[in-house]
């Protein structure tokens, strides 16, 4: 009988291996019916309104082989669950990187073909304390792990290329937030021990660096996330300084804003950053569980979210990234998942 078995599984297999490729296929898995919710700013204009939320990824596919595989082995899933999201990165073809310090691993999904992978692995190495994400212009995905002072590149389909731990002759100390520019084609790194940010190509030899550490113009106290802007600026959370730090690409200071205080449009513990087409200027503040908006001159506009575990709340919230379509992906840590807002450009 159990012959018979494996060889009817072995039949099914080949010819599902020539109908479909025995691949699975995987989909977001989704927290159902959210609660509709919008957040309008101070001329009463709704600015953002939450869109969906993801809890990880599930396997849809119903092939043969897997249908079969799930009845010899079951199905568990628990891999594919968001636990601990720290950085999200949106590609152009709308791939999702995930940063999850709690499996520890990144989650990358490619919805044109249904693709999902785990990646917990960089080289030899185990990912410890993976911290940030980001897909250059070929969809290369870059992943900095602050406990192993690295920062791991991968191909488009989550295989390994290279590691990059030396920036110059220094080594990385604690690697943290990234972000590639299409104009500049580079990758720029935050090392947050280092009090330094560092510019890579994308094969990762070093070009440049700037800052120090200090409490001065163009000097870091604890820099930990980086966006670039769609004018090509970068913007540098100065965490213990409580403030944003303004560079041209080139690493020379523009300007920056922000103070400690409990208050509207103060800093308690600053960490995802990203700027619209418009150049408001999102930063989640993990303390505060929401995430504020400024313009360009620093002035605070209003805020999204609040603390809680309802649509549009917040648990120690993290890494943000906004996409093309003006999709704000917040990374809600110890919610367990990334919810979606879209944003609405300013009336003009």
């Amino acid at each position: 009988m159990l012959k018979h078995f494996i060889g009817l599984f072995i039949a099914l297999c080949a010819t599902a291996m020539l109908s479909e490729g025995c691949v699975s296929k995987w989909s977001p898995n989704l927290e159902p019916n959210p609660e509709p919710i919008q957040w309008v700013d101070q001329s009463n204009f709704a600015r953002a309104r939450h869109l969906m939320t993801i809890k990880g990824f599930i396997e849809t596919g119903t092939s043969v082989p897997h249908a079969l595989k799930y009845m010899v082995f079951g199905r568990s899933g628990n891999d594919a669950l968001i636990v601990r999201p720290v950085a999200v990165a949106i590609g152009s073809d709308e791939r999702i990187a995930i940063a999850d310090q709690g499996q520890p691993c990144v989650h990358l999904y490619v919805p044109s073909e249904h693709l999902y992978r785990k990646i917990s692995v960089g080289g030899k190495e185990q990912l410890r304390t993976p911290v940030s994400v980001a897909f250059d212009d070929q969809s290369r995905l870059y992943v900095s792990d602050s406990s192993n002072r690295a920062i791991y590149i991968f191909d488009r389909t989550g295989e390994y290329l290279q590691t990059i731990k030396k920036a110059g002759s220094d080594s990385l100390q604690r690697p943290t937030g990234l972000s590639y520019s299409s104009r500049a084609k580079t990758l720029y790194a935050v090392d947050t021990l280092a009090s330094r940010v560092y510019a890579y190509t994308t094969e990762g030899t070093l070009l440049f660096s700037f800052g120090e550490n200090g409490a001065g113009t163009g000097q870091f106290n604890f820099p930990t996330h980086i966006t670039t802007a769609p004018d090509g600026k970068l913007y540098v959370i100065d965490a213990m300084n409580f403030r944003v730090q303004i560079f041209t690409p080139s690493g020379k200071f523009l300007s920056s804003f922000g103070r400690h205080g409990n208050g509207s449009g103060d800093f308690a513990m600053p960490k995802g950053i990203v700027v619209d087409k418009s150049n408001i200027i999102y930063i989640v503040d993990t303390l505060f569980d929401n995430i504020q908006l400024f313009n360009v001159t620093g002035d605070f506009l209003f805020t999204i979210g609040g603390r809680g575990s309802g649509t549009g709340e917040f648990s120690m919230p993290s890494g943000l990234y906004l996409d093309s379509q003006n999709k704000l992906y917040v990374c809600d840590t110890y919610n367990q998942r990334v919810q979606i807002i879209q944003i609405t450009e300013s009336e003009k």
